[in-house]
């Protein structure tokens, strides 16, 4: 049978110590390999070794079981982000579909969390968050897309709760940090 191996950590060193010397204090024998796995096992916050055992190979299925995220690509993030000025807003509208859908995502990510809005309402906020004027553009697409949604007249608009994708996030963040450093949040 092959070792299996398990990791052991605290957050308190000082008091993992002061549990091991309490229970090597009251055994009168020195203590087997087991009975030292049980004390170091307890002195984690454990009931056993067993229970030890039993959360790293729980930990280790559900980590196994995680599809790995897809990686980010920077080097497409920068070319994204010099689309957007300094206080994030969009200064021209990708001539590629695959680029406009990302940009998307950053006008999303700034429209409140269930929330319902007019359409004057999404209209500025979109207008604040691009200089190119045509902001109607901007919110048909967004619903063509499905990142909001709207009632059959067209009065009341919805952000939609979605995942974006890894590469929009990334655009997300480094916008946000950018205009952090500029000193100003685009509305």
């Amino acid at each position: 049978m092959s070792r299996v191996s398990i990791p052991f950590s605290t957050n308190d060193l000082s008091a993992l110590a002061r549990a091991l010397r309490d229970q090597l204090v009251q055994c009168d024998h020195t203590p087997s390999h087991l009975e030292l796995l049980n004390m170091l096992a307890r002195s984690a916050g454990h009931r056993n070794f067993q229970s030890l055992r039993a959360q790293a190979a729980a930990e280790n299925l559900l980590r196994e079981a995680q599809p790995a995220a897809p990686p980010v690509d920077y080097v497409l993030v920068k070319r994204l982000a010099a689309y957007f000025d300094a206080r994030g807003r969009l200064e021209q509208w990708p001539a590629k579909e695959s680029l406009r859908e990302l940009c998307l995502w950053v006008f999303w990510s700034r429209l409140p969390v269930k929330q319902d809005l007019s359409e004057a309402q999404l209209s500025g906020q979109l207008r604040a968050g691009h200089l190119f004027g045509d902001h109607a553009l901007l919110r048909r697409e967004l619903c063509d897309r499905s990142l909001v949604s709207r009632t059959a007249d067209g009065r009341q608009y919805r952000r939609v709760e979605r995942q974006p994708p890894v590469t929009a996030v990334a655009l997300i963040r480094h916008l946000a940090a950018r205009q952090e450093a500029a000193g100003g949040r685009a509305q």
